[in-house]
């Protein structure tokens, strides 16, 4: 007996025949009315993104599970009040969205105000060209991890924005409608993250550097010895 892909547990009691086979839109149609092995259609189609980003806006492989996991748990009670009016996958982002936000709102709230404040004070005494425009110094030459780390430093609002616009790449508009903001705040946003992008990248250049040097100097000490 092959046992290639047969399903167990859960999963095996509640699909009906060829739900493999279903186009999204009738596993919605069908998840709508109840039924939960089209919802696990749903979870196939979609649970990778939604876990990628929820990881990209916590940095954490944890809590971004569960954080996915409140999401598909939020569609399944909400999904009956998808009315197509945009696309399913930015629905279901902005759902994910909101979960994630609502939990970083939690978590750091006053730290997040504090870091606002004082990114607002820097700006107003500096220059405001090129606001939500490419940003050709972030690009090319920087090591992914080392901005991965940095993006996981950023304030929560910032980091949602950078995420949305700059790793998943929607639009200003797109991310208003998903964030609930104006498309001039996501631009502004933006501006922000990417100005406290390019500092913290900096820091871990130059700490690099310092590093770099000491290790050089105790290196050439022992050579000599």
């Amino acid at each position: 007996m092959s046992s290639d892909a047969v399903p167990t547990g859960p999963v095996a009691r509640t699909r009906p025949t060829q739900t493999g086979e279903l186009t999204e839109a009738e596993a919605i149609r069908r998840a709508q009315q109840g039924d939960a092995a089209a919802f696990e259609r749903i979870y196939r189609l979609h649970g990778r993104r939604v876990y990628a980003l929820c990881l990209r806006m916590v940095g954490n492989t944890a809590e971004a599970e569960d954080l996915a996991q409140e999401a598909f748990l939020q569609l399944f009670r909400k999904i009956a009040t998808f009315r197509g009016e945009s696309a399913f996958s930015t629905w279901l982002h902005r759902l994910s969205v909101n979960v994630v936000l609502m939990r970083l709102r939690k978590k750091t709230l006053a730290a997040t105000s504090l870091d606002e404040r004082n990114e607002s004070d820097e700006e107003s005494s500096g220059a405001r060209k090129d606001i939500g425009g490419p940003d050709l110094r972030l690009s090319g030459s920087v090591d992914r991890v080392n901005l991965e780390r940095a993006v996981q430093r950023l304030p929560p609002g910032y980091r949602s924005i950078f995420v949305l616009h700059d790793v998943q790449g929607y639009e200003h508009n797109e991310i208003a409608s998903i964030m609930k903001c104006s498309i001039g705040n996501s631009k502004s946003q933006l501006h922000k993250a990417r100005m406290r992008l390019r500092e913290l990248l900096h820091e871990d250049e130059r700490d690099r550097a310092r590093e770099e040097r000491h290790a050089a100097k105790g290196g050439s000490a022992g050579g000599h010895g």
